[in-house]
């Protein structure tokens, strides 16, 4: 079972830059897509954004045009570039990843969480 940990979370002013990123405890993992969802006080976690292996990404689209996620695949690594945080960023953010145990079948997992904190 990969692990994954988060890094980078804290407290920002609204309209600042904070970077997030998401190791994987096995470097030599085949992973296909790992991607990162946050959860706000009261509400339901949401996707956020991802990236699949071959670089393709997705957004959200209350952060695109804010938020770049990117990747280190030798590392199983992914990071989230978040600019001109908005007050409603604040959350909770998970690392997500899908592994592959073969060419079969695969998994999900998800890391502990980084809180970040937007303020006025």
């Amino acid at each position: 079972q990969v692990q994954l940990v988060e890094s980078g979370g804290g407290l920002v002013q609204a309209g600042g830059s904070l970077r997030l990123s998401c190791a994987a405890s096995d470097s030599t993992a085949s992973i296909n897509a790992m991607g990162w969802y946050r959860q706000a006080p009261g509400k339901q976690r949401e996707l956020v954004a991802t990236i699949i292996s071959g670089g393709s990404t997705n957004y959200a689209d209350s952060v695109k045009g804010r938020f770049t996620i990117s990747s280190n695949t030798a590392k199983n690594t992914v990071y989230l570039q978040m600019s001109r945080l908005k007050l409603e960023d604040t959350a909770v953010y998970y690392c997500n990843a899908d592994v592959r145990r073969n060419f079969y079948q695969g998994y999900k997992t998800w890391g502990q969480g980084t809180q970040v904190t937007v303020s006025s």
